[in-house]
């Protein structure tokens, strides 16, 4: 197939055709088209565009900066506001422009964009401006991001109410398309009417990528005829008075909006009948509602004209225009009005309607009905409508005017989908786990945000906006939030009124730049007992990390903080070295290692009155986006644990609550590693009171070991058949945030709009970018108008491709698919949850899951695989896993486009271009020769380590510990071992006949308990060679170790909390261990130095304590105390760790082993006697 010629500048640049681009390249395209307009027009016009970002515009920043260099060809300028209320200002400030003598521009057209929550803090600047005016050959187009679900903010937001309120006219898009060319108009009507326009913008609509055409000629404006504007237009002008513009906005801009409205057609009828008797209203996202509501139905225009739908697609929402709403009413007996959130078009139409005659008038329904109940809704005003939602209430309206056998068999479809939907397959036990502890946005790895907002035991702190809300279902002590800006400043209403005489309030940076200062202000001025800690990130984190508009250095933030009269500030890094002797600061500002961060806040919190912490340390996602660039410091220095030291206690989690420290399951239990490939480098983890950790300095992770192998393999491979067209085709791409979910999408969307099909790709993130479940809905279609809607409703997703089995389990995606219809790969590779920083013992019910969605769509349309594994032996990481996973499904044949259009989509994409065509090609191949793929991806056992095999069975286990345990002591102490076990096998053989799980119980603990990790064991496990080949396995070139540990007899507490701190040691303690290692011979005898330690002491008594309970477990065990008895032999796998981390877990195990051994000791109940 011959793809067209695409080059990714085509989005900005090609003047006449098809581009593939998202809502936000839209808005910045029609910024360009203005421009190119205006001077084929003869005009000499300039652009301004400004706003403050924030879902779902997260990325408008990113993208004009990426386009910043066409936008000053295009004399469009570009200014990242300060906050959202300064940002309008400047909008106003460009339509002033016109009045300027020494003007170089005929006008500017401008542009401002934001979220609600940015919305609502302008509406003093929107009142005057719109007040005044938009000029001539400007005008003002408003973009404001809803969030109807809250899926990124704090509440749940409709904007129509606040534009409203200025008298600002609303344009809803539905879709890309229609940023364009509503777009367009926008700013002709702003011109025409000299009244500022808003845009609204949903994830449905902004979030997604479509290919649309860009032909000049496809907007024609025409101005009305039916309206004379007054002599100078109604434009911005000097001097005005106050009611003059208020009477000018009623009387002339009002109703000219409406005339350009009725000239331009921007609301039209989309579907008529001869005889119409129920009328459908709706704009942007619920029109798209509405069309995949009629599909569900089987209802297309055709069937919509037989049985009398009429459909009124609106483009201006507000002020709505009568004449063609009157048009469209007329002798209709019904309208249905769908609308997300309070019924603002629907009260329209019942006012404009009103005065009607009775008999004239339609019905008119849409939150409720004529039958509602108080409280009960026909279309709810919370919460987000769906298609399914959309299409039962249009099959029940039907029912008064016409009988369709089919129109019900699919509504009944769809309620008896629902009610399934209700009752899922997985069980209620997984169901639960899902809320519980499913993919939730959560700090990145290596986040500042993982210390910083910690508190001190006893403390409570207020959360800012952005990443800092995770704090607030993160850390306990963090429950209270704030609005952007306001951080902190509840506290001067609460504080008078408690006993509480201190609080801490997170704000980020970002935050203080935008408006926080002022909070800070507050807090003085009242003198209340309050730490600002301010996280200095060095970006805008949460909304996609822009830099603020300007430069702030942490020394400059002290010096404003020393202005405003806090009296004690105190800046916390990770690099405390970085900042010269004489930094200038303000006066009296310490600078303290981040390590610290504990004890300097128990400090601020005593002192009273306003402090400050300024958290020094920058974004770990913006980190490794400039590494990647070259433009960030990138350490040769990387964790890795020696999971045959590691305890599996958690302790690494709790001190970094990173999400790169990861679970191995290995024969001695539940260890830790480190994930190599989402590892930002931030080291906290090694504060773990643990020895396990090794810093590996120099070299790097060793590449795959097959990147050249099988090259001559992927010429052999067959090309699928590839499914057909005759409808659109739709692929649901499910997975975690932050690993490439959103790749997948572009690149099929991409690829179809090289072969010129129709596509749409939208991207359900919002904050679940930061490690929550993201999912992209793909739809191609053989020729773009065969497209009308972008959601995939329940049961259509013809392919999944699951990225994530956790996220693929959620009711969410579980509803797109459909037995017969659905077929899924799905990576199996269990990564784990943010619930297992918490809970090191979580078990995840990861065969529940697969056999839920073999339940849902059967086995034979599921192919399970563990990508990630695969991915990382081949290529060397993990980053390509879901390209790989694109490659399986292509090869599956679920993939409507060809190799040759993605393989240029994946050119055009620029990033790691080689690497991802090669696993996609060795997903292929993985599709065609699994077991051939699996050979070459399998590690050999050395590579992994011993403890990473698993014995098959209770025998087998029992003879690696005793062969351990020889290696550990002696022979002696092996055959102590095996004589327990064997003699607890024969009693629970006599006492319960088959099974063994007290034997394992016990063999296990009792291992655990003989085999005590002490200095000499730790020396043994670092230098018999075994750790030495993982090393060699995981890392090549140059490198070499530094150890980090806390020797017993020489380490130092810490001045605040009393426990013992880690220190690092070099190269030079491996021979120090060598050599300790060989004196295992004095282990536990009078010549052991460290036997005589309070811990030491301590565990061998553990060992004779756990003998002697066994002999009671066995001496009363029976049948109906089994169960007990196995959980306190299991009772020794809970005392983990070293030093107060495991006197911290053997104080909760022997608390739980009291009220176990008082149960066990009970008699057994005696039965009832029976009378005679």
């Amino acid at each position: 197939m011959q793809l067209a010629d695409v080059k990714l500048d085509d989005k900005y640049t090609l003047e006449s055709g098809r581009v593939y681009l998202n809502g936000i390249q839209a808005l910045t395209r029609l910024l360009i088209m203005q421009r190119v307009r205006d001077a084929a027009a003869g005009i000499n016009t300039a652009g301004f565009v400004s706003g403050f970002q924030g879902s779902p515009l997260n990325n408008m920043d990113k993208t004009l900066w990426e386009a910043h260099d066409l936008l000053q060809r295009h004399h469009i300028h570009f200014q990242p506001g300060q906050n959202e209320e300064l940002a309008v200002m400047g909008v106003w400030g460009s339509q002033q422009v016109t009045l300027d003598h020494h003007a170089r521009y005929q006008g500017v057209f401008g542009m401002w964009y934001g979220k609600w929550a940015g919305l609502a803090r302008c509406g003093d600047a929107l009142l005057h401006g719109n007040s005044a005016g938009a000029s001539p050959h400007g005008g003002v187009l408003l973009v404001c991001g809803d969030d109807h679900m809250a899926r990124s903010s704090t509440v749940a937001t409709q904007s129509e109410t606040m534009l409203m309120s200025p008298m600002i006219p609303v344009l809803v898009p539905s879709g890309v398309q229609e940023y364009l060319d509503l777009g367009v108009h926008g700013y002709a009507m702003s011109r025409y009417s000299g009244s500022w326009l808003a845009f609204k913008a949903l994830d449905d609509t902004i979030e997604c990528s479509a290919s649309v055409s860009v032909d000049p000629a496809r907007i024609n404006v025409r101005l009305p005829e039916d309206f004379t504007l007054p002599p100078g237009g109604l434009g911005v002008r000097l001097p005005d008075q106050p009611l003059v513009m208020e009477r000018r906005i009623h009387d002339q801009r009002l109703p000219a909006v409406l005339a350009y409205a009725r000239a331009n057609r921007l609301n039209y009828v989309a579907y008529d009948a001869p005889r119409a008797r129920l009328g459908i209203v709706a704009a942007g996202k619920s029109y798209l509602d509405v069309r995949q509501a009629l599909e569900h139905l089987g209802i297309d225009e055709q069937e919509a004209a037989r049985i009398g739908i009429r459909v009124y697609k609106l483009g201006l929402t507000w002020p709505l225009e009568p004449q063609g709403l009157h048009a469209f009413a007329l002798g209709l007996e019904e309208i249905l009005v769908v609308e997300e959130k309070r019924s603002i078009i629907e009260d329209q139409i019942r006012t404009l309607l009103y005065h009607w005659p009775d008999a004239q008038r339609p019905r008119i329904v849409g939150k409720r009905d004529e039958e509602s109940a108080p409280g009960e809704w026909l279309l709810a005003p919370n919460g987000e409508l769906s298609a399914e939602q959309v299409a039962l209430v249009i099959a029940a309206r039907l029912k008064r005017f016409h009988a369709g056998a089919r129109i019900e068999e699919r509504a009944a479809w769809l309620r008896a989908k629902e009610e399934a939907l209700a009752k899922p397959s997985l069980s209620p036990q997984l169901r639960g786990y899902l809320s519980d502890a499913g993919r939730v946005p959560y700090f990145c790895s290596g986040c500042p945000h993982n210390s910083s907002t910690r508190v001190p035991e006893g403390s409570e702190a207020i959360a800012g906006v952005g990443c800092h809300f995770m704090a607030t279902y993160i850390f306990s002590g963090t429950r209270i939030f704030s609005p952007m800006g306001s951080e902190g400043a509840a506290w001067v209403g609460h504080a008078p009124f408690t006993d509480t005489k201190h609080i801490f309030a997170n704000m980020g940076d970002g935050t203080y730049y935008h408006s926080g200062l002022l909070a800070i202000r507050a807090a003085v001025t009242a003198n209340v007992g309050i730490t600002f800690k301010i996280l200095y990130n060095d970006a805008t984190a949460a909304t996609g990390g822009q830099p603020l508009p300007s430069p702030l250095s942490v020394p400059g933030l002290t010096r404003q903080l020393e202005a405003e009269g806090v009296a004690r500030i105190v800046v916390v890094t990770d690099e405390p070295g970085k900042y010269a002797k004489h930094a200038p600061f303000a006066k009296g500002v310490t600078v303290r290692h981040r390590d610290h961060l504990d004890a300097i806040q128990r400090e601020l919190r005593e002192i009273g009155g306003v402090s400050a912490l300024v958290y020094d340390q920058t974004c770990a996602a913006e980190k490794r986006r400039r590494r990647k660039r070259g433009k960030f410091p990138d350490p040769a220095r990387r964790s890795f644990i020696n999971t045959r030291v590691c305890e599996g206690c958690g302790d690494c989690s709790t001190k970094s609550n990173c999400v790169s420290v990861t679970p191995v399951e290995t024969e001695f239990g539940r260890k830790r590693a480190i994930d190599q490939s989402s590892c930002n480098k931030d080291f906290s983890c090694q504060n773990g009171f643990c020895p396990s950790f090794v810093s590996v300095e120099g070299g790097r992770p060793r590449r795959g070991k097959t990147l050249a192998a099988a090259d001559g393999l992927f010429t052999q491979l067959p090309e699928p058949a590839h499914c057909a067209l005759n409808r659109p085709y739709s692929i649901v791409v499910a997975g975690v945030g932050g690993t490439g979910i959103i790749t997948v999408g572009a690149l099929l969307g991409m690829a179809a709009h090289l072969e010129g099909k129709g596509v749409s790709v939208l991207d359900m993130t919002g904050v679940a970018q930061k490690g929550g479940a993201v999912t992209t809905f793909v739809r191609i279609a053989a020729r773009p108008q065969d497209l009308h809607t972008i959601r995939i409703a329940a049961g259509e997703a013809d392919a999944l491709i699951g990225s994530d089995l956790l996220v693929t389990a959620e009711n969410s995606i579980m509803t797109r698919m459909q037995r017969g219809v659905t077929r899924a790969v799905i990576n199996t590779n269990r990564m784990a949850t943010i619930a297992f920083i918490k809970n090191p013992d979580l078990q995840t019910p990861w065969v529940a899951m697969e056999e839920g969605v073999r339940g849902v769509i059967g086995a034979d349309a599921t192919h399970f695989l563990d990508a990630t594994r695969m991915v990382t032996a081949l290529l060397g990481d993990s980053l390509a896993t879901n390209i790989f996973l694109l490659g399986y499904a292509y090869q599956m044949g679920l993939i409507p486009v060809s190799r040759q259009a993605l393989f240029r989509a994946i050119e055009l994409n620029g990033a790691a271009v080689d690497a991802n065509q090669r696993a996609f090609e060795w997903g292929r191949l993985a599709c065609h020769d699994p077991a051939g793929v699996e050979r070459q991806a399998r590690p050999a056992e050395t590579d992994v380590g011993s403890d990473r095999i698993i014995a098959p069975d209770l025998e087998s286990a029992v003879a690696r510990r005793v062969g351990f345990l020889t290696a550990y002591q002696d022979a002696g102490l092996a055959q102590r071992y095996r004589s327990l076990v064997d003699r607890v096998r024969g009693t629970e053989s006599r006492v319960a006949g088959a099974g063994n799980r007290l034997t394992d119980a016990v063999a296990r603990n009792y291992f655990k308990l003989l085999a005590i990790k002490d200095e000499y064991e730790v020396a043994r496990l670092y230098t018999d060679g075994e750790f030495e080949r993982q090393l060699e396995a995981a890392f090549e070139g140059d490198y070499k170790l530094r150890y980090h540990f806390a020797p017993p007899l020489w380490v130092k507490p810490d001045k605040v909390t009393g426990a013992p701190v880690k220190r690092s040691y070099g190269a030079w303690m491996r021979p120090v261990l060598k050599v300790l290692a060989r004196f295992k011979g004095v282990r536990g005898t009078l010549l052991d130095p460290f036997g005589h330690t309070g811990e030491r002491r301590l565990e061998r008594r553990l060992i004779t304590d756990y003998e002697r309970t066994v002999a009671e477990l066995e001496r009363g065990l029976r049948a109906d105390n089994l169960e007990l008895a196995v959980e306190l032999a299991s009772l020794p796998a809970a005392i983990r760790g070293y030093g107060h981390v495991k006197r911290r877990n053997l104080d909760a195990a022997k608390a739980r082993e009291s009220a176990l051994l008082e149960q066990f000791r009970k008699p057994r109940p005696q039965p009832l006697a029976l009378a005679a």
